[in-house]
């Protein structure tokens, strides 16, 4: 396949190739197939996707709707790739309209695209679907040619990807000509994403893979300051952060959660003495903010960004040549998805520096070091068979006008993601949207759909589709105010307050929690709060004050299973030790003498007494979530023989239960049985209790239930707050639990809560794993390894960490116990 002029002479004029798999990339395009493309970064991977569109569109043509719809996991994201598609559009004068439609797309610009669409329209999973539920869908994309999704793997694995599945299903009935292309650098499973792209029971599309490029450089810092046992702050290594900033064109500089980003720039601000150019970037932030900052970056103008996931993919700004990683990764295509931002060129080595926050995360930082160095990838398999999203997907259907179930049905069976829905199921779901179900079928306001007398489904008042647009979405938030920045005027001995420009969005909880004259950090400022008015929260910047750190709901990503298994190994393996700081072979050998180091097989299980209390501390390194479930369940059968359990806590690699009885003189005994204690039924009767009389499946509940549209957050000409939602939603839930237990969305919930909140797949494996292979040591003091998750019991949740004082004058006496006999 030969590109055609002019470009051939645009692609000469750069001094460029076609690279092979953009050739092929073009051929499957012009002849109308579907394909998934894997590069590596750097590699032109948005421009082989672009490619057969722009050759197609090159020629003069009259508008007959969008051409090519081009899907971005992130609105960021899709910013950026219209202004790079811009560059050749113009150089060549092709007469290509491109457009971008995001949430943050003014509604007249959307009321425009629907009267004059442009050739390519760059959008996002949710507004695809709202296209989809637009009256006017089916002459809008009749001619539509291309969809091409970018980021396949990070949309896949959420519900917004299953969300998107059935709204391609609608695109295939619009427009059964169409192809659809994937793009991807990091996956594990290219199968799995093969038959996604493709309908169900049809061959998968065909892969094309880009030639690897230069191996990354990954090193982990090798800091001259003490490394912590515990915490995850890496205040540590902010002197050494900023000399690799300092060193930099310009550093990215990722971070794990949004609080981690306010604080790890705050304290590179303060030791910016050299008065560099350091930017924040997070979610939270005003979409203006972002904008700014990302113009700064491809202006060339900045020296660093504190960044969250909202720089994780594709973008391809300025003359970025370091990313540093301020945390565990916590998986390698993670990792390298991550550093692929850093000489953001396939021949050119992307170069990164890891900073572990504590000891254990230098372990993990090693895995995923070496992981990321052998291109192991661990992204997830793609999630599917979600109810309360089909249930959804089925009202924007409806929207879009009436229709026949057997029609839907059909199409949403030949989705990657319902391909073994049965028709059982199907009618399930379409008689909860039509009725609300069996136990709320009296209500009126749970009837949206009603039958007509030709056997079609049609919505029972045209004010849904105002509310659905309003609610529709996959991801649940926590309720947010607005932070403006507020002016104080003093008249007279009275106190005026107005507010101002907005900084962006706190979670309501942290908000509530605060005191007028209270300080905290946001946009990379430190603001007193001076109150909250009917638009959000007033605050005035405080410089110099003590400040808190706001919490995000949802804000840290699991440990992967291939990286926890590589740390497992790791430890294991004292060949490999030498590889890792001397400080942390201290820890480990310290660890080694004191207690013991598990073979990669075994979990360790340590049991000690301490300050009138008993402590058993294992070593599962599973997640925060699986442990956190496993310390729940364990502490049901200790209360039940008689351990008397007084609390738990859990991290990424251990898990701490703290009692009143001595629960090594109870293994010596025989009393308690450690085989038993772990055994896989406690996945039966015990699990069922324990979910019985726990928040969890509520919360589990709650959130399947706003996306299913059962409860509506936003309301025209009002909205419920979040504490409105969840009383609602708790009375539904227990009335659905006595008079429809076989509800949908208690299906919903529980499947949300094993594959999420619980992590029960990961938990069962956990327990088939350690069958017979667990090793106990009773100690008389704690051990090394079992200071990081003690120190855990004594953290806030809502504000970050606890005192740092009192964390360190806790941290020392542990560490001093640990060690003493060494």
């Amino acid at each position: 396949m030969q590109l055609p002029n002019p470009f051939t002479s645009w692609f000469d004029a750069r001094g460029w190739r076609p690279r092979p798999h953009q050739l092929e990339m073009l051929a499957h395009g012009l002849a109308g197939e579907s394909a998934l493309l894997i590069s590596p970064t750097g590699g032109g991977k948005t421009l082989a996707g672009f490619l057969p569109s722009l050759v197609q569109l090159s020629e003069p043509h009259k508008n007959e709707g969008i051409h090519t719809l081009y899907v971005s996991p992130l609105k960021a994201l899709a910013v950026d790739i219209a202004r790079n598609l811009d560059a050749p559009i113009v150089d060549m004068a092709l007469p290509i309209t491109v457009e971008t439609r995001t949430g943050d797309t003014p509604h007249s610009r959307r009321l425009r695209q629907r009267s004059t669409p442009p050739d390519i329209l760059i959008t996002t999973p949710e507004q695809m679907t709202l296209l989809i539920a637009d009256p006017s869908a089916a002459h809008l994309l009749k001619n539509l040619k291309a969809v091409i999704i970018d980021e396949l793997h990070s949309i896949v694995s959420s519900k917004r990807g299953v969300l998107l599945s059935l709204a391609l299903t609608r695109l295939r009935a619009h427009a059964p000509q169409a192809r659809f292309t994937g793009l991807s650098a990091t996956v594990a499973d290219p199968d799995a994403l093969q038959a996604w792209l493709a309908p169900a029971g049809q061959t998968p599309v065909p892969l094309v893979l880009g030639r690897a490029g230069a191996a990354p450089a990954i090193h982990i810092l090798a800091s001259a300051n003490r490394v912590p046992w515990s915490g995850h702050k890496a205040l540590y290594a902010i002197p050494e952060i900023y000399a690799e900033i300092k060193k930099a064109k310009m550093a990215l500089v990722f971070v794990n959660t949004r609080s981690q980003a306010e604080l790890v720039f705050q304290e590179l601000w303060t030791a910016n003495e050299d008065h560099l150019p350091i930017a924040l970037h997070h979610g939270s932030l005003d979409v203006a903010q972002r904008r700014k900052v990302e113009a700064a970056m491809a202006a060339n103008s900045l020296k660093a960004v504190v960044c969250t996931s909202t720089l994780d993919l594709g973008i391809d700004w300025g003359d970025v040549d370091l990313v540093i990683h301020v945390g565990a990764p916590k998986g390698s295509s993670r990792l390298l998805q991550r550093i692929g931002r850093a000489n953001h060129r396939l021949d050119e080595a992307s170069n990164a520096i890891l900073v572990p926050s504590n000891r254990f995360e230098v372990l993990e930082c090693e895995a995923a070091r070496r992981a990321a160095s052998e291109n192991a990838q661990d992204t997830e398999y793609p999630i599917v068979m979600k109810l309360d999203v089909l249930a959804q997907h089925i009202m924007a259907c409806a929207c879009a006008g009436s229709f026949f179930a057997d029609e839907v049905f059909a199409e949403v069976k030949s989705a990657f993601t319902y391909r073994h829905l049965t028709r059982a199921r199907f009618d399930q779901v379409l008689d909860y949207v039509a009725t609300g179900g069996y136990a709320l079928k009296a209500y009126e306001r749970y009837a949206k759909l009603k039958i007509d007398t030709t056997g079609r489904y049609r919505l029972t008042h045209p004010l849904l589709i105002q509310r659905y647009k309003m609610n529709m979405g996959t991801i649940v938030a926590e309720e947010m105010l607005k932070v403006r920045i507020a002016s104080v005027k003093n008249r007279a001995g009275k106190r005026t307050v107005t507010g101002g420009r907005v900084l962006g969005e706190l979670e309501e909880y942290f908000l509530s929690q605060l005191s007028l004259g209270d300080t905290f950090l946001f946009g990379g400022e430190v603001l007193r709060f001076e109150g909250l008015d009917d638009f959000g929260a007033l605050a005035t910047r405080a410089p110099g004050r003590d400040p808190m750190i706001p919490s995000y709901a949802g804000g840290k990503f699991p440990l992967s299973t291939y990286i926890a298994e590589r740390v497992r190994l790791l430890l294991a393996d004292r060949a490999q030790w030498q590889l890792l700081p001397t400080q942390v072979q201290d820890w480990l050998n310290t660890q080694n003498w004191a207690s013991a180091i598990p073979r990669a097989d075994q979990m360790l299980v340590e049991t000690f007494p301490r300050a009138e209390k008993h402590y058993l501390v294992c070593y599962p390194f599973e997640g925060r979530l699986a442990q956190q479930s496993l310390g729940m369940l364990l502490t049901r059968r200790l209360e039940r023989w008689g351990a008397k359990p007084m609390g738990f806590v859990a991290s990424e690699y251990a898990l701490v239960i703290w009692t009143l009885a001595d629960t090594s003189a109870m293994i010596a005994s025989g009393r308690l049985s450690l085989a038993k204690l772990f055994d896989e039924d406690m996945l039966g009767d015990d699990l069922e209790a324990w979910l019985a009389e726990s928040n969890l499946m509520k919360r589990s509940f709650r959130n399947c239930a706003i996306i299913a549209g059962l409860i509506e957050r936003n309301f025209p000409g009002k909205e419920k707050t979040a504490r409105q939602v969840t009383i609602n939603t708790d009375l539904i839930y227990d009335a659905l639990r006595s008079h429809q237990p076989d509800h949908v969305l208690l299906r919903a919930a529980w499947d949300d809560a094993a594959d999420g909140l619980i992590d029960i797949h990961r938990l069962a494996a956990l327990l088939k794993r350690i069958k017979n292979q667990i090793l106990h040591k009773s100690l008389e003091r704690v051990s090394p390894l079992a200071v990081p998750v003690l120190l855990e019991i004594g953290r806030e949740s809502i504000y970050g960490e606890a005192d740092d004082a009192l964390l360190a004058e806790a941290a020392d006496q542990l560490e001093a116990e640990a060690t003493s006999l060494v």
